[in-house]
């Protein structure tokens, strides 16, 4: 890494980068994880009209000028956390995570939530290492263009610093 990661709210005009980003990594964390239904629901050219939907719920991380990760976060929920292959393991994650976490913070929840599908070890071990706890199996209610994709999952929790539980 050249530099450290620059975090800042995302634009209409990094959609395709944070695309990109998304459709690999999500390819990376489920294939061989989720059920064949929501793999079928999210080809490649789902990716771009979604990140361009969700632009305002949306922080990048900018390494030499490029989009290298992104968090989304949809209320008291990290949404999607994800980075380039090439800026895996270089910190830029815990920066985002935090942002994520601060954003929530701020719009006034005491607790955040995350769903992980349970073959995903890597992620799952990043979030305990950053303190959040698995908080047990439940469905995650996946959307999908025809209505919500049961996915199993593990809902992770973390007290967010400074607020009283819910």
């Amino acid at each position: 890494m050249t530099d450290s990661p620059h975090l800042r709210p995302a634009r209409p005009d990094d959609a395709e980068a944070i695309a990109a980003i998304w459709y690999e990594g999500w390819r990376d964390a489920h294939l061989g994880n989720v059920p064949n239904e929501l793999i079928a629901v999210r080809p490649q050219e789902s990716f771009a009209p979604r990140a361009t939907q969700r632009i305002a719920d949306t922080t990048v991380a900018i390494i030499d000028n490029e989009v290298a990760g992104f968090i989304m976060v949809l209320d008291d929920e990290i949404d999607q956390v994800y980075l380039s292959r090439r800026h895996r393991g270089t910190g830029t994650a815990p920066a985002l995570l935090a942002a994520a976490e601060q954003r929530i913070s701020g719009s006034g929840h005491a607790q955040a939530w995350l769903a992980v599908v349970p073959g995903n070890a890597r992620a799952r071990a990043f979030y305990t290492r950053n303190g959040w706890t698995d908080g047990g199996r439940f469905t995650h209610q996946a959307p999908g263009p025809d209505g919500p994709v049961p996915v199993p999952a593990h809902r992770y929790v973390k007290q967010l610093a400074g607020l009283p539980e819910d």
